[in-house]
């Protein structure tokens, strides 16, 4: 059975840290790239940041210089490092597993697997 397990969810204020871990089974997860993706009420979904099975990452402009993506292929594991937190990131962040990286990986629509989320709540 496939699995992907968001954790490390909560309630942090603004300018503070946190980090995320996506722990996968049940798939050759260092043949996948795992992506994140969050959404807020009333929000469409939006790719956060993405790490292909080689390494190379990827990050949303709204993101690029706080977040940080990593993954541990012997924990079956990605992390998503979250600095500087904005009330506006503020969402429930789910990952998701892919097959191959491309440019459309924002979107979301080629990601096979996905975990149930967690929530991330930023107070001002």
């Amino acid at each position: 059975e496939v699995q992907l397990v968001e954790s490390g969810g909560g309630l942090v204020q603004a300018g503070g840290s946190r980090r995320l871990s996506c722990a996968a089974s049940g798939f050759t997860f260092d043949a996948y790239g795992i992506g994140w993706f969050r959404q807020a009420p009333g929000k469409e979904r939006e790719g956060v940041s993405c790490i292909s099975n080689g390494g190379d990452t990827y990050y949303s402009d709204s993101v690029k210089g706080r977040f940080i993506i990593s993954r541990d292929n012997a924990k079956n594991t990605v992390y998503l490092q979250m600095n500087s937190l904005k009330p506006e990131d503020t969402a429930v962040y789910y990952c998701a597993a892919v097959p191959e990286v491309d440019s459309t990986w924002y979107g979301g629509y080629e990601f096979e697997y996905w975990g149930q989320g967690t929530q991330v709540t930023v107070s001002s």
